[in-house]
């Protein structure tokens, strides 16, 4: 998945609007105007269509983690130079604080079977012999259960 994709996919899981989403970069120390939020949302074709780089997706994340779990003590996360699906998918793990079992009943409640081994390989240090590569479909996956978890339960 590219990092237009995530951000698309993130914002409706959580129903943000411009301001939140400007917040959030601003909370990870990134400025960014509504209009290169809506570029960076704009489907690839639009000619107004920004990339968004792994540095600015990073800070997003960041900027979700401190939102949801608040400003940790001490030095702050500086965003990651390079981003995988494997990092994309531990931020939110955190940023949700969800443990291994919650991870595995959302996928479930998706039609999509994961185990815990499975799961805890792409969490492990990426020279570790059990580490797995996240594949895009994991992280689509992942991503579904999180919007049917947190968009829904914001509806009712």
């Amino acid at each position: 998945m590219n990092n237009n994709d995530v951000l698309r996919r993130l914002r409706y899981a959580f129903d943000f609007g411009d301001q939140q989403m400007m917040n959030l970069f601003a909370h990870a120390g990134l400025t960014a105007s509504r209009a290169q939020v809506s570029d960076w949302l704009k489907k690839d074709e639009d000619a107004a269509f920004q990339p968004c780089d792994d540095v600015t997706l990073a800070t997003f994340l960041n900027g979700l983690i401190i939102e949801r779990r608040g400003r940790k003590d001490g030095e702050q996360p500086v965003a990651e130079q390079r981003l995988n699906n494997n990092i994309i998918f531990r931020k939110l793990k955190i940023a949700l604080d969800l443990k291994d079992d919650d991870i595995v009943l959302m996928m479930t409640n998706i039609g999509f079977r994961i185990s815990k081994p499975e799961l805890s390989a792409f969490f492990r240090r990426a020279d570790h012999h059990h580490y797995r590569q996240c594949q895009d479909q994991i992280l689509r996956n992942f991503i579904k259960a999180v919007q049917i978890k947190y968009r829904e339960s914001a509806e009712d």
